[in-house]
């Protein structure tokens, strides 16, 4: 089971995809295929020898440190270099004037993105991505390491995903490692080639080629990346607890939602809780949809334990209460739960329990969603949201009377500070010249078809959201969707 399903697609075993020399084997195919693409790695801008900045940004509402404000953002070689009072002059290749219902905030960072390239592409890739990201704001996003075949479990595997995502990619990307039983000897690999850090589950993943770990083996794996300085990311659902569940059946989402139970996220939450203070590690909980876990996450960081958690926009908008029957649309895992469970999530994100706020863009095709059907013990999981994360979440936070700076933190500055992305989540000098327009009072109705992830599938569609993406820059330049100008992200670079 993974964060997206409850049916696995046709069994394809870890010896087999994930062995090293096949995957080298691969390598050298796509290499004669396709040539050596010049990966755009992260690191130093260029320098302009006269000093003029490329562009000027000019607007009555700037985000910065103190909120929104009259302001003006020179960037200058992909980075910004002064922001000043609105009136100041800065001088520019290119000036943008701010239309008066626009703000400019710092590019959103989604933490949390299966972009399941290479090896499942019909579901989702990396141009078809990080265009959707563009569309909502997000400059950075970071690839899960499941779905895409091979997983990123070794150092072939993440350089053939890299490979393949180097010509392609619209907005910056980094890359999690994976963390599976039998691989603790390909982790320091995997963190010398600058992961952000390390994914495993605590319950069946849903592919083969990605078996979840055991509480020992948990142990076993935090103890290395603490040795190593890493993260560990987990998708929190203990495996006995939902082997001892009703299995889901039909088109009932009750069934489906009794099938994954708070008491299995409550347990995998605790287990790494006591296994992250005693190996002295860091971690954190991927898409917390349980509110009943933010009272011992509350503990654990007044305690010193170095975890952290994210929850994502359709636990934050959307109801177990008004999911129909037969909208496998918005089957997800951990699941959609109540309208009264969702409340509290916001008081675990407005309290700093839960630290930020990550999409779970999890797609696939049609046909796996078994949308004809309805049938949720079938069909694949995953809500597809890159596109849509700002919006979403800054409608139900407009709705509660939360000010639009607790979105950009939440959705920016929190998931840059978690993962060492020292130059993004922020307008500042020095900053990557990441920046986002919004109109955050123009509304819209999403419809599916007209998204820019792969496949038309939204659990959003006809939904009416506040906060329109008008243009995103990444290090300065207009993201145009036609040409790819994004980077490939490593932990640590400068």
């Amino acid at each position: 089971m993974t964060d997206e399903t409850t049916s696995a697609p046709p069994r394809r075993g870890i010896a087999d995809v994930n062995d090293p020399e096949r995957v080298r084997a691969q390598i050298r195919e796509y290499l004669a295929e396709h040539g050596q693409a010049a990966a755009r790695e992260d690191g130093p801008a260029g320098r302009r020898e006269d000093g003029t900045a490329d562009l000027v940004v000019r607007g009555r509402r700037v985000h910065g440190p103190d909120g929104f404000a009259s302001r003006e953002v020179a960037v200058r070689d992909g980075r910004i270099v002064a922001v000043e009072p609105l009136g100041a002059g800065l001088v520019g290749d290119t000036v943008i004037e701010l239309a008066d219902d626009e703000v400019l905030l710092p590019g959103l960072v989604d933490a949390h993105v299966h972009v399941n390239e290479p090896g499942r592409t019909e579901w989702e890739g990396f141009a078809s991505a990080t265009r959707a990201a563009a569309a909502g704001g997000v400059t950075t996003i970071v690839d899960m390491p499941l779905n895409s075949i091979p997983s990123t479990v070794n150092r072939p595997a993440l350089e053939y995903k890299r490979l393949v995502a180097a010509p392609q990619v619209f907005v910056d990307v980094g890359f999690w490692g994976g963390a599976v039983p039998g691989n603790v000897p390909d982790l320091a690999d995997l963190h010398e080639d600058g992961v952000f850090g390390f994914k495993c589950f605590l319950s069946g993943s849903g592919v083969d080629e990605f078996p979840h770990l055991e509480a020992d083996e948990l142990e076993e794996h935090l103890t290395e990346l603490t040795r190593l300085g890493a993260m560990m990311i987990v998708h929190a659902e203990d495996d006995r607890s939902i082997g001892r569940a009703p299995a889901a059946a039909g088109a009932g989402y009750g069934s489906f939602l009794a099938s994954r139970p708070r008491g299995a996220e409550n347990l995998a939450i605790a287990q790494l809780v006591e296994r992250t203070r005693w190996t002295g590690g860091r971690s954190h909980v991927l898409h917390l949809s349980s509110s009943d876990a933010l009272p011992m996450l509350r503990s654990a960081k007044a305690d010193g334990v170095d975890i952290t958690a994210e929850t994502c926009p359709h636990y934050l908008a959307l109801s177990a209460e008004e999911v129909a029957d037969g909208a496998t649309t918005h089957k997800c895992c951990p699941p959609i739960r109540e309208e009264s469970n969702r409340e509290l999530l916001w008081e675990g994100l407005l309290d700093g329990t839960i630290d930020y706020v990550a999409s779970d863009h999890s797609p696939s095709t049609v046909e796996l969603k078994d949308l004809e059907r309805g049938d949720f013990a079938v069909a694949w999981g995953g809500i597809s949201s890159v596109q849509l994360g700002l919006p979403i979440v800054w409608t139900e936070a407009r709705r509660r009377g939360i000010a639009l700076e607790r979105v950009v933190e939440w959705m920016s500055s929190r998931p840059a500070d978690r993962l060492g992305l020292v130059r993004k989540g922020r307008i500042a000098p020095g900053q990557d010249a990441d920046l986002a327009v919004l109109a955050p009072d123009e509304e819209f109705v999403v419809v599916a078809k007209e998204l820019r992830h792969r496949n038309p599938i939204s659990a959003y569609d006809g939904k009416e959201l506040a906060g329109q993406v008008r243009r995103t820059f990444v290090r300065g330049t207009e993201v145009d969707a036609e040409t790819p100008r994004g980077r490939l992200l490593r932990r640590g670079a400068d």
